[in-house]
């Protein structure tokens, strides 16, 4: 299948997943809010968007402790774009594969990281930032930023769904 093709089935089924799963199962009604979660899961399909940080020399940040520590040397839209990051980071892994998020942090800098405190403080921390481009706008991310727990509950939802669809076409996350 052509690439363009591929990624726009891609939107179309995490679009559709997580619209049912945060409209119709879990009664919120915030389409950019659930626009911004699907988009996520659309750009996380590829590996190289978990790691977009890259430190000084170069180096793929991995590790949530470095990327905090990355984002305290920039300003503007670029400690705006980490800190964003390490929300959606911290928010893939505790919704979509919770039981990864232990793995992650085990013998890493992360091991004494809270995924779900530092995704808050990190989206909120980008809905304070002002950027040039207010894409998403500042009161999304302060919202992923308040509702937080909620979103990993459906990204949950949607993970469960996508694997009780038994659709042999949809795309496999990290694949």
């Amino acid at each position: 299948m052509h690439a363009d093709m591929r990624l726009s089935a891609t939107r179309r089924f995490f679009t559709g997943l997580t619209e049912y799963a945060f409209n119709a199962r879990l009664g919120v009604a915030d389409p950019p809010l659930v626009d911004y979660l699907a988009e996520l899961l659309v750009r996380f399909v590829s590996c190289d968007a978990l790691y977009p940080v890259r430190s000084v020399r170069g180096q793929k940040l991995v590790a949530v402790a470095d990327m905090l520590v990355e984002a305290q040397h920039r300003e503007g839209s670029a400690a705006q774009k980490v800190h964003r990051h390490i929300g959606d980071y911290t928010l893939f892994w505790t919704g979509v594969y919770p039981e990864v998020v232990n793995h992650l942090r085990r013998g890493s800098k992360d091991a004494f990281i809270d995924y779900p405190k530092q995704g808050k403080r990190a989206y909120w921390i980008a809905s304070t930032i002002p950027t040039e481009t207010e894409v998403p706008t500042p009161d999304v991310l302060q919202r992923l930023s308040e509702q937080f727990d909620l979103c990993v509950y459906g990204l949950g939802e949607v993970r469960r769904q996508w694997e009780q669809s038994g659709d042999a076409d949809a795309p496999l996350l990290l694949g």
